[in-house]
Formats: structure tokens, sequence, C-alpha cells
């Protein structure tokens, strides 16, 4: 008898049709003999449909702690529908929301992170052989208020109960049957994955891959929990992700490609001692993630600065900065919004010469312009011009995966 931990998307249940599969697929499980928790997204579209009557009420800044109140609503509608779908099967079930399930977090409404999860509810509900449904993405946090993960917090949620409940496995389901040396929907030659190591997944979770969340890939790395990335519509094995796989030829794991991405420019900086310090630990003050760092040779006791943000963060940056010209002097600031990032990853690169070359080269053939480059010993990234990227996303899986 084996412990699975399921975990299903929104487009996995987005309607009764859905929802019944699912269910077919859980309780297929549970008649081998299995304990399954099954951790479940908001159907759809419905956490996107929640946020926009928030805006609808109060367009500019709706209280962080009443948008969790809200988006919690979507998990509790869809892991109750997928409940009663078991049940009509005839299989003993109970759905938990996130606090029952023992979901205690920080603080941080809206991108809490999981502090601990205490397993009696599920342990005891399991020794009643029930097959449990899980509300993914939330919590509650010490003063009993309701919090959400994020997005992509359900894949976390059901990775931090795998590891509190040792489960055998972790499986996620999702609309694609594994995970793809590229995005299948924009590159045609695109090839499926049995294995990857935690640190490939990361990388390529991080660089905009969208088939698992990357904070869900570092706490199954922390606790060794081995994942599955399988499609809830075909039955067929998927992709597994775990700690050390089978040594291959392919040195290049995935290309991946991130639309999400600004470069900030401040030019003209006064090259004294401590600059980039003060720069880039306000940005630090004001929890804003700095990807990419280019800086410029001194000329003339000056010198540019140049950082990628997600998109989202280009206003708050610039703000940041803005706020500094007191503390240094600088010519001009700007920000490009029509960027995109571009990134190979594989741990075999480290090892091996004339990967950055031959992905170099890939671009250059399409008369592709490299703006920054980012390297590390298992990816390198590049930022191009945004409206060249699913050519060259194409292109540089063309050149490592022909």
């Amino acid at each position: 008898m084996a412990l699975m931990v399921k975990k299903f998307g929104g487009s996995s249940v987005a309607n009764a049709e859905r929802v019944f599969n699912v269910a077919n697929i859980i309780v297929d499980d549970y008649k081998k003999g299995n304990n399954v928790i099954v951790v479940v997204s908001a159907q759809g579209d419905t956490t996107d449909d929640l946020i926009e009557k928030a805006r609808e009420i109060n367009p500019d800044n709706p209280s962080k702690r009443e948008m969790d109140v809200l988006l919690t609503a979507g998990e509790q509608i869809s892991i109750a529908l997928l409940a009663m779908a078991i049940e009509k099967l005839g299989y003993p079930v109970i759905s938990l929301l996130g606090w029952q399930a023992g979901f205690n977090t920080n603080t941080n409404h809206g991108t809490a992170r999981i502090n601990s999860v205490n397993t009696d509810r599920m342990k005891a509900e399991i020794d009643k052989k029930k097959i449990i449904i899980v509300a993914g993405f939330q919590g509650i946090n010490k003063y009993d208020d309701l919090t959400t993960l994020g997005r992509g917090g359900s894949d976390t949620s059901a990775v931090a109960i795998a590891a509190a409940m040792n489960a055998d496995r972790c499986q996620i389901y999702t609309d694609v049957d594994g995970v793809y040396t590229s995005d299948p929907r924009k590159v045609k030659n695109a090839q499926k994955l049995e294995e990857i190591t935690y640190d490939e997944m990361l990388e390529l979770a991080t660089l905009g891959a969208q088939v698992l969340n990357n904070r869900s890939v570092e706490l199954a790395k922390k606790h060794n929990v081995e994942l599955e990335v399988l499609s809830s519509l075909e039955r067929k094995s998927g992709t597994i992700v775990k700690e050390k796989v089978k040594m291959e030829k392919t040195l290049i794991r995935g290309v991946a490609k991130d639309t999400d991405v600004s470069v900030i420019s401040i030019i003209g900086l006064k090259d004294n001692p401590g600059t980039a310090f003060r720069v880039f630990n306000a940005l630090a003050q004001n929890n804003i993630e700095v990807d990419m760092i280019l800086q410029s040779v001194g000329r003339d006791g000056t010198k540019d600065i140049s950082f990628s943000v997600k998109r989202s963060e280009s206003a708050n940056a610039l703000s940041c900065i803005s706020a500094l010209k007191d503390n240094f002097e600088y010519v001009d600031l700007k920000s490009a919004d029509d960027v995109a990032k571009i990134s190979t990853v594989g741990a075999g690169m480290e090892s091996h010469p004339g990967v950055a070359a031959k992905m170099f080269e890939a671009l250059f053939d399409s008369n592709i312009n490299i703006q920054m480059i980012s390297t590390s010993e298992i990816k390198i990234s590049v930022i191009i011009e945004e409206k060249y990227a699913d050519k060259a996303l194409s292109v540089v899986h063309e050149a490592f995966f022909n």
C-alpha cells in the first residue's frame, strides 16, 4: 500500500465532465489499495474572475487580507464538487480547506510561505480509509486569518503535503503529458523528457517554463520528494523530477522563454565605490527581485548599470531608483518593456565548452541581436527584443535538438 499525493490544476477540473474524469483517476488509484490525498486548484478561470470582481468594487488598492478571503473561495468550490463526484462513484471521501488540512503560514497575504503542516487531521482521515481532497494555494496564519501562497501555490501545497506525510510519490497533473525540452505549443519538435533533475527543473520553472511552480520544485528538492508531471487527459506515464537521473548524450535539457521581463538602465552613474550597493540594496528593501545585471566599464568617471526585473515590478523599480537621486547622480533612467528572455538549461553544459557559442550562433544566423547575457553552471540566458521571442525559442531549440 502506497500513499499517493495528486495535484490537479484548474483546467483539469474546469467543467463537470473533467471533474468526473479526475474523480475516476483518483478512484482507480484508490481501488489498487493506495491511500490518496488530492490537492485541487480553482476551476478554470475562477481566480481571474474573482480578481476582476474585486476590481469592480475597488480598482485601486483592495486590502490584501480581503483579497485572500475572496480568492480562497475558488478552491473551496472545486474541492466540494470533486468530493461530490467521488461520493457519487461510491467511495469514501472528505474535502478539507487549507487550514483544516493543517497549513500554517506566515502573515504575508498574497505571497504567504508555509511554516508548517499539522498532519493530525489528514492522518485521522486516512485511518478511516477516506480519500482526502485538499484546497490548494491556501492556509492560515497565527492570527487565524486566511492566506494564499501566490500563483502556482497549489503545486507547493501538494509537495508540502507529500513531504509532511512522507508520501511515496507526488503527482502533478496538467494539460500536458510531461516536461518537454521546450513549449510544445510553440516548438514543433519539442521532446518529452523521461526524467529531469530538481536543479534543471527549478531553472526551467524560474526561467519561464509553466509546467511547475518554482517554489514547489525548491520544496521537493529540500525534502527529496519525487515528483511526476503527467496529463490528466491521457492515461500514460509522464516526466519524473528527482535528484539524480540517468546520464544521457543531451547536454541541454530544455529551452525556455520568459516575456514577463523589463530591463532598467541607469545611465551615467558616478563611478564611485558603493554605488551598485546603494542601487540593489534599495531594490531589495522594496522586495524587488533582480535577475540579470550588466555593468559597463567605467569611462570619464561614469558607468552604466542595467538589470532585469519582472515587468509587473518595472514601475516600482523606477520609482525606487528615482528616490535615490539625492544620494548619487546619474544622467538618465530608462525602462524597456519590449524585451524577452531566452534560456538554455542543462547540468551537462558546465563540462562541455561551446554551448554558449552554439546558442549565440543560432541567434546570429536568424539576425536576432543579444542585449544582455547571464550564465551559471547549468544555464545561459539572453535578453532580446520581445518580437523575436518565439523565433528565438525555435531556432535555439533546433540548434540543440535537431
